[in-house]
């Protein structure tokens, strides 16, 4: 009897130059994988989801791809990779809208479309500043200090922000909410310290030591220091604010999963657990802090007007007092466009492409 021709299962992913195709098929040998007129042909005798069997599937492409498609068997699977014939990001894999039943992301290599940009111009970098070492010579010996000082900050980082964490948790347990109130007073030194030092990053993204593009780096330092300096700084009212532990915490409950990370990466050394907590921990806690920073800007607006700090009154003939809290509420404003919308674009996008076919 002739064996049935069944169909695997297909997991993808996309790049802007290649696709990845992962056909879920063990014990192949021989496979017959072939591009014509931008349809993918795939037939092997392998064992599959309906055990030992002959699998074949079709793709017809989204948009033109090379001819040649390159795949490497492994016991358990055949990885194909197929070159576009332009370098740009595919909304969906096939030229048909519904995704075939047998087709699914490849969650291991997916990327959404900003991430995969950062990627290629990671390479790109990479690529150039190889060649620009190479030019100047001992090359080992400049790549070897620079991630030397890279790892060097982010453990001064890496300690700093854990001592604030644990000196809040601890004191949060053994004088509960009382801790609230004091907060700024047993760790702002530290917390100015961190912060201060935290410029260097914006500076390594500005002269290209880190591949970080500047603009969200420079956000980010720009509005946790006006938040510190200014709103906690220069006011004493809001020193005693319960809200000072939650800013001060969520940053660092960010800060220490986000630099060991660094740290790992300067010496080639990736800690899948600690790769997830750094990539998840974000994405309840941005928000949370986003939030937490609006709050004190809210709660010191009051405070800002009662005294007059910072106000100021325009020369003759206007004489209109300007005061301080209207920057305060542009900063809301601000604080809005730049970090909560954002977050809800990359979750929108990441759903539409990561969900379609």
């Amino acid at each position: 009897m002739e064996n049935q021709v069944l169909t695997p299962h297909v997991y993808w992913a996309q790049r802007h130059r290649e696709l990845y195709l992962r056909v879920e098929l063990s014990d192949v040998q021989n496979p017959a994988i072939s591009i014509t007129e931008n349809v993918l042909h795939f037939k092997a005798q392998g064992h599959g989801a309906k055990g030992d069997n002959v699998y074949e599937f079709h793709l017809e492409f989204l948009d033109l791809v090379k001819p040649e498609p390159v795949y490497k068997l492994t016991q358990r699977q055949v990885n194909i990779t197929v070159q576009k014939k332009v370098s740009q990001w595919w909304e969906r894999l096939t030229k048909q809208e519904k995704r075939p039943l047998f087709l699914a992301p490849d969650f291991d290599r997916w990327l959404d479309e900003s991430d995969a940009e950062m990627e290629l111009r990671a390479k790109e970098e990479e690529r150039l500043n190889k060649l620009r070492l190479e030019s100047q010579g001992s090359p080992e010996t400049l790549i070897s200090l620079k991630k030397g000082y890279l790892f060097m900050y982010n453990l001064v980082q890496f300690l700093g922000f854990s001592w604030i964490f644990v000196n809040m948790t601890v004191r949060f347990f053994i004088l509960g909410k009382e801790s609230f109130y004091d907060t700024f007073h047993t760790v702002a030194d530290m917390m100015y310290f961190c912060q201060m030092l935290a410029a260097v990053e914006s500076i390594n993204a500005a002269i290209g030591v880190t591949k970080t593009p500047v603009i969200p780096s420079l956000s980010q330092l720009l509005g946790r220091n006006f938040i510190l300096f200014i709103v906690f700084g220069t006011v004493e009212e809001m020193q005693s604010k319960a809200v000072v532990f939650f800013v001060f915490y969520i940053w660092s409950t960010v800060e220490i999963f986000r630099y060991p990370f660094y740290m790992l990466s300067c010496i080639d050394m990736d800690w899948k657990v600690l790769t997830w907590l750094r990539y998840t921990v974000w994405i309840p806690l941005y928000p949370m802090g986003c939030l937490a920073e609006a709050v004190s800007v809210i709660q010191s607006i009051p405070i800002f007007n009662e005294t007059g700090r910072f106000s100021f009154t325009l020369p003759y003939p206007v004489k209109i007092k300007v005061r301080f809290s209207f920057f305060l509420q542009i900063y809301l404003i601000l604080l809005f466009l730049e970090r909560i919308l954002p977050i809800s674009e990359r979750f929108q996008t990441k759903n539409v492409t990561v969900f379609g076919a």
